[in-house]
């Protein structure tokens, strides 16, 4: 909680009453318990017809009820174990995939699986399987498709299942999604080598931008990983560092997004590049592409776009637990101080240094546990780049609910023809 550069360490996120996993309180109860505080409860207490006249309100919710959806998905998650476990047996490679934040998820979640599960885990575009499958898929043997979606009817989510089932048999499908209406969870019910998860509803955003669907396709996907135990620490950890976010920092994290930067570089390594790219997604969408947005790695960014970072530039650094890999990403960031490029910055990570906020300021937003992998902080980086997006669209006076002008983007990719590829492998 930091918004100038201070000496010592920073306050971490405060721990706040969120029960641990397998007790949540109701979603309704723990959003009324944000009411008034700040900018945040400020927002969260005007009668909910004036949020939806002022287009924030279902945003607004999925973005505050996260802490208490990770809880729940945990729990669904441990219930399904069973059918993780079967389509997980002796397959010889892992295949994420899904589309616009989907893939940012899996992107998230495939390093720590491949880790975790000994054998080789990629995160694919579901287009990408579509246009170029010789190239993305394994050439051979038995491999498991997890499909990641919120509705699960983006046009290419069905038809990549549907060209897989007729054109590699020996693939396994996980469809892992938010709504259990969609196309991927009604359609392949008679379909042996199909398993289905549906989350929650309330993880089925209303609103245009993916937000509690996102982080919850992301703990359902490293559930994966087959340690239940692990997968309702995570969540627990991770929901109190949320929770104390939501409640101790929303308003530093607000006085950034009102600050005048022009655009937002975001910086992650390993998984947290996935969330960088999720986080510079709702900044540009939320904001209706007014706000130029890119997302880097630390050392990816001295290779041309630093050239990107101008003084009135926003830099977002998520901030690796590893200590070699955050070596490389502290020389990044005091390269940067040297050279003066950036506005102020915001800093999110695990027991991170106050030093690396920066010469000209902002907020460090600290997990408070040291010993949080990076895979867990994902979450934490992409509720930080929602609100970051929340507060700057309601301050450029768009509606955060349908900020796109004119319908350029839909909350559902609007219907596209599928060419049909014959035989290829």
């Amino acid at each position: 909680m930091v918004d100038r550069p201070v000496k010592g360490n920073p306050t971490p996120v405060p721990t706040s009453e969120l029960p641990a996993a397998g007790v949540p309180p109701s979603v309704d109860d723990w959003i009324a318990s944000l009411s008034g505080r700040g900018a945040l409860g400020a927002l969260i207490s005007l009668p909910s017809e004036d949020q939806a006249r002022l287009g924030y309100g279902h945003t607004l919710r999925e973005i505050a009820q996260q802490p208490v959806t990770w809880l729940e998905t945990a729990d669904r998650l441990q219930a399904h174990g069973a059918a993780i476990a079967e389509s997980l047996h002796a397959v010889d490679a892992v295949v994420i995939t899904g589309s616009g934040s989907s893939i940012y998820a899996a992107e998230c979640v495939a390093p720590a699986l491949q880790c975790a599960l000994g054998v080789p885990v990629s995160a694919v575009p579901a287009g990408l399987i579509l246009t170029h499958p010789e190239s993305c898929l394994p050439p051979s043997g038995s491999f498991l498709v997890v499909s990641l979606a919120r509705s699960g009817n983006s046009p290419e989510s069905r038809a990549v299942v549907d060209w897989l089932l007729e054109s590699r048999p020996e693939a396994r499908h996980l469809l892992i999604t938010c709504n259990r209406e969609g196309a991927l969870a009604t359609s392949y019910a008679a379909r042996g080598q199909v398993r289905t998860i549906v989350l929650d509803e309330k993880t089925n955003d209303r609103s245009l931008v993916m937000t509690s669907s996102f982080t919850n396709l992301v703990l359902a996907g490293l559930a994966l990983a087959g340690a239940p135990q692990a997968s309702h620490a995570r969540a627990s950890g991770m929901a109190r560092a949320a929770a104390g976010l939501l409640r101790e920092q929303a308003d530093a994290v607000a006085g950034v997004a009102r600050s005048a930067f022009g655009s937002a570089v975001y910086l992650g390594s390993g998984c947290r590049l996935g969330s960088a790219r999720e986080a510079a997604l709702k900044m540009l969408e939320m904001n209706g592409g007014k706000v130029w947005t890119h997302a880097e790695s630390y050392l990816g960014l001295r290779h041309g776009p630093m050239s990107a970072i101008r003084p009135d530039t926003l830099v977002v650094a998520f901030l690796s637990s590893d200590p070699t890999v955050r070596a490389y990403e502290r020389d990044l960031l005091v390269e940067l101080d040297r050279k003066a490029l950036g506005a102020r910055r915001v800093v999110v990570g695990s027991g991170v240094p106050a030093a690396l906020v920066g010469v000209r300021g902002g907020v460090v937003l600290d997990s408070g546990a040291r010993a949080s992998a990076d895979e867990d902080l994902t979450l934490l980086d992409a509720l930080a780049g929602q609100l970051l997006a929340f507060f700057r669209c309601l301050d450029a006076g768009y509606h955060p609910d349908s900020p796109s002008e004119q319908s350029v983007i839909t909350r559902v990719v609007s219907g596209f023809e599928i060419h049909r590829r014959d035989g290829a492998r």
